[in-house]
């Protein structure tokens, strides 16, 4: 069933089409033929859309238009009339309608009409839910959502937290490795002790030895003093290395002995230092395929991948990205002191139908432009990025009719692996589990498209 709908005309022969056509069309039709009639209607029940005459015996649909929108703001109103002038329509909309349809009218072209006013009511209410949920308390306050994906996120962090196993955080750039890396340091039993994460990308090969193990003074140009390393100013903590694939090839080595042993050596030093550490590694790459291709060490690999933790990419999160902005935009809002209150219901189309390549990050980045742009109380389609706007989703269709357009089954495969790759960013181990292939199969088959050197 499409929907629900509430027909209001006090033309008996077209409310008989209307109650008789729609549904046909799927919707499920309670017919009435004036204003007091449809009141008493709406009392007994909840439709999802009304569509009503602009000119009924006695008072019109201008009238219920004006009452539904001061009591039923959420109930989409559809006018039909046989004045299809300008000025009708805008008084119409003027009085709340959601959209309004001239006569005569084709019934497949109104089922049209109020498939959109049923999915623009669920949308808002889905969007008036999701404000609400934003601002109840989660058990992973800053990992925000409901998704199935985020509730097994959950229930691994619940279950590896109070571990001191060594965990693997897994996921695109974006996704909110640090902060899953945080909450399993808050449920350990090193919570009390220090939090210390580095950015292995972000420092070149001789400065980040030093910021691992230490130094001693005079170990190297501007060495004035000693310096502990991040493994001993985390000593009773958590150590957080964030794309540890990254990693230079020599600081692996170091890092499985420094793992191994418990020790490190500062740069310059004679004696070692012991350390005590619980250690969670991040990684946006597929260090499966790295260690396969010998660019990360297999043993270090076993070593860090005690736990993995593998985080969802937004795209695969549902209605969480609402969930998600709904909180952005009360951060935003607040600090602007801008009196925003949430998305109008074609903004939460956009946000929902984006693949969001950028994840979270780009989320942050897209609500904040939004709230900046603002010149209303909610945020509208038109505050929002160009290419969101532009957006259309890609549908793969089979659409030939001429056998001789048709394609052979392996160059469908063909195309399809090579998509799915591309939508995995690359990573051949996401791409194998989405194909239902073991790594060698990918590779094997990857072999013969010609594209087994790739990522």
């Amino acid at each position: 069933m499409t929907g629900r709908v509430l027909v209001v005309e006090d033309d008996a022969a077209l409310r008989e089409l209307l109650a008789e056509g729609l549904p046909r069309r799927g919707f499920e039709v309670t017919a009435c033929a004036g204003l007091a009639d449809a009141l008493a209607a709406l009392e007994q029940a909840d439709p999802d859309v009304v569509v009503t005459d602009l000119n009924l015996g006695g008072p019109g649909g201008l009238e219920l238009c004006g009452r539904l929108a001061s009591s039923r703001p959420d109930l989409p109103v559809v006018v039909i009339t046989a004045f299809g002038s300008l000025e009708t329509a805008v008084a119409a909309l003027r009085a709340g309608a959601y959209d309004f349809v001239a006569k005569p009218f084709d019934l497949d072209a109104l089922r049209l009409t109020l498939e959109r006013a049923v999915r623009h009511r669920a949308l808002r209410e889905e969007v008036r839910r999701l404000r609400l949920e934003s601002r109840t308390a989660q058990p992973f306050e800053e990992l925000l959502g409901r998704s199935p994906p985020m509730l097994r996120v959950y229930d691994l962090l619940e279950r590896a937290g109070p571990s001191a196993s060594t965990v693997l955080v897994t996921g695109e750039s974006g996704t909110g490795k640090e902060l899953a890396a945080r909450a399993l340091h808050q449920r350990s039993a090193r919570a009390a002790g220090p939090f210390v994460a580095v950015n292995c990308a972000a420092l070149p090969e001789a400065l980040l030895e030093s910021e691992l193990f230490g130094h001693v003074r005079g170990a190297f140009t501007d060495a004035r003093a000693a310096r502990p390393g991040l493994f001993v100013q985390a000593d009773g903590g958590t150590l957080f290395l964030d794309e540890i694939g990254e990693l230079p090839a020599p600081l692996q080595a170091k890092l499985l002995r420094a793992l191994q042993e418990r020790r490190v050596r500062p740069v310059g030093a004679d004696q070692e230092v012991a350390f005590d550490v619980r250690l969670i590694a991040a990684t946006n790459r597929d260090l499966e395929t790295a260690v396969e291709e010998r660019r990360f060490r297999e043993d270090l690999f076993y070593r860090i991948n005690v736990i993995r933790l593998d985080l969802p990419p937004l795209r695969e999160r549902g209605s969480d990205v609402l969930l998600l902005a709904h909180r952005l935009l009360e951060r935003f809002a607040a600090a602007r002191q801008a009196p925003i209150t949430g998305f109008s219901p074609q903004a939460a189309a956009l946000l929902l139908a984006w693949p969001w390549p950028g994840n979270v990050r780009e989320l942050e980045n897209c609500v904040e432009q939004a709230v900046a742009l603002a010149r209303w109380s909610q945020i509208g389609a038109d505050d929002l990025p160009a290419a969101l706007r532009q957006h259309r989703p890609s549908h793969v269709l089979v659409t030939a009719e001429d056998a001789s357009q048709l394609l052979p089954m392996a160059e469908v495969e063909r195309r399809y692996i090579l998509r799915v790759l591309e939508a995995a960013g690359g990573n051949k181990s996401r791409a194998a589990q989405i194909l239902g292939f073991d790594r060698t199969t990918l590779y094997r088959k990857l072999e013969r498209l010609g594209q087994g050197g790739e990522g």
